[in-house]
């Protein structure tokens, strides 16, 4: 999906303190759950298709790894204005119809006003809700299977 336009583009989308919160809300969502939930934010990509390189970065980051196939990926592209949000098969499998519709709606609106973190952070809490009903913590042999950090190109 098409992000709203940016009057400037940073070396760096996210400022660390911004990456921080970001992480935080991922380390909130996945302690809830077995699942696994990433970010990845580049300047732009070849082509036009935002998912379908949200594709390769899901497969370059070794998602589809995951022990439960339950790993989420919210991908951007800011200076294309472009974004994306892939789901293991795992977790497709068990949200209810429409969700990530749901999600890339809220993300496109909060976008628009460029809320940027806001919009992130309140998508991977959703997930989070997601992946705890469907993929509760496994207690002590539960393991953080991927990086919890924000990965860019």
């Amino acid at each position: 999906m098409k992000i709203p336009f940016l009057s400037k583009k940073p070396k760096h989308f996210f400022k660390p303190a911004e990456e921080d919160q970001l992480i935080a809300a991922i380390r909130e969502a996945e302690a809830k759950s077995s699942g696994e939930i990433r970010v990845h934010v580049e300047p732009r990509f070849e082509g036009e298709d935002a998912f379908a390189r949200a594709l390769v970065c899901f497969k370059e980051l070794e998602m589809q790894k995951t022990k439960l196939q339950n790993g989420v990926l919210f991908y951007m592209a800011y200076e294309q204005h472009r974004f994306a949000i892939v789901a293991d098969q795992g977790i497709n499998a068990v949200v209810p119809p429409n969700f990530w519709d749901e999600i890339r709606d809220n993300l496109h609106t909060a976008f628009q006003k460029k809320q940027f973190l806001e919009g992130l952070k309140a998508a991977i809490l959703q997930t989070g809700e997601q992946l705890k009903a469907h993929f509760p913590h496994a207690g002590d042999d539960d393991q953080n299977e991927l990086s919890d950090e924000i990965s860019k190109a």
